[in-house]
């Protein structure tokens, strides 16, 4: 199958990171992670939050740990996830070194606001000894005070100090196992803020639109304000934050890859938006596809075309193709016309005929 060249500038040069087994940085894709919302004290939940977080597709997952209870917990939750896990931690550094003791894989922390320089050298001696990258987290709703005065209001400037002082901290420790995120709800506020601490700096950039909104506008704040910064090269890894299911943060979070050309995991859905000439329920088939097909890990080109206007040529660029034909609908596959199927027919070919195109390409990597 054809495809076009990628829609970004070359990539800004970052120190790469080891978060477990996961590259952050350097020449790595850059990768999808989202975080559990349940109560991290229940590790069963969790570890089952994760593990659909996993299987969804997420390289990172995020956990918080608002006490000791909850950093407990990392130990239990590490030793059952596939995927390197982060934790989330403010104020408290005991709770830092708990997790770190419990074999976490990143920190998420601001080492000025969990105490004094001793307590921070305390979880950079701890983290040092696996090399535990510790991700600095930015974020407009929290600037220091002193910074707000000087700033009049929070503002990318703010942020872009706020980042460097603590990045200031951890070198002095001479600790350089470090990551970085601007977080703010405006996407302009953000998008300005990263494009300023990319000249700055080298170290990986975690990119995030916060409190972005639920699932429609939030992915469309999201795709906008990352798609920007992911064009001109900035960003080793993602978090798309929405009000809404998890398990949606990592589907958006691909599918922005994937519209750059970033990421090719799973199916890449063509559908057209419908008009008087569809030959067969569109919005419902292709609704049904996506939850039916959303086990595929394999990057497989479908579309679905309700009429024989741009349905042909849709599908001559597809793995697999459906072309809208008054209940007799032609099926292709591998840009060839096929077979004609009914429209009782249609989801249960579709999801049959793009499973095997998975397998092939499975067996051809293999």
């Amino acid at each position: 199958m054809s495809r076009s060249e990628p829609l970004f500038a070359p990539r800004r040069r970052s120190r790469p990171v080891q978060v477990g087994k996961v590259v952050v940085g350097g020449e790595a894709p850059v990768s999808v992670q989202s975080m559990t919302n349940t109560d991290t004290r229940d590790v069963t939940a969790t570890a089952e939050q994760i593990a659909a977080l996993a299987e969804a597709g997420a390289d990172l997952v995020r956990i918080s740990c608002p006490d000791i209870i909850a950093a407990e917990a990392v130990g239990p939750l590490v030793a059952q996830s596939t995927v390197p896990l982060v934790a989330d931690i403010h104020f408290d550094h005991r709770l830092a070194l708990i997790a770190l003791e419990g074999g976490i894989d990143c920190l998420r922390i601001n080492p000025g606001n969990i105490g004094s320089k001793e307590r921070v050298g305390e979880v950079v001696r701890a983290a040092r000894e696996r090399k535990v990258p510790i991700r600095i987290g930015v974020n407009a709703g929290s600037l220091e005070k002193d910074l707000l005065a000087r700033y009049g209001e929070p503002c990318a400037d703010a942020m872009v100090a706020s980042g460097l002082r603590h990045i200031r901290i951890l070198e002095d420790l001479d600790y350089p196992e470090i990551k970085i995120s601007l977080k703010a709800s405006s996407v302009a506020m953000t998008v300005e803020a990263y494009r300023k601490l990319a000249k700055q700096v080298d170290y990986p950039l975690h990119l995030g639109i916060t409190e972005a909104g639920g699932l429609l506008p939030g992915s469309v704040k999201s795709a906008i304000g990352l798609g920007l910064l992911l064009s001109e090269g900035i960003g080793d890894t993602l978090r798309v934050s929405l009000s809404a299911d998890p398990i949606e943060e990592v589907r958006v979070g691909f599918d922005i890859l994937k519209t750059l050309g970033l990421r090719t995991r799973g199916v890449n859905l063509i559908s057209c938006p419908t008009c008087s000439r569809q030959e067969f329920p569109v919005i419902d088939v292709v609704a049904t596809l996506e939850k039916r097909l959303a086990h595929i890990r394999e990057a497989v080109n479908l579309s679905v075309i309700g009429c024989i206007v741009n349905g042909p040529g849709e599908a001559r660029e597809c793995h697999v193709g459906l072309v809208g034909g008054g209940g007799d609908n032609l099926l292709y596959l591998d840009g060839k016309p096929a077979e004609k199927i009914e429209d009782h027919q249609l989801v249960s070919r579709l999801v049959q005929e793009v499973e095997l195109a998975a397998a092939k390409i499975r067996d051809n990597k293999a």
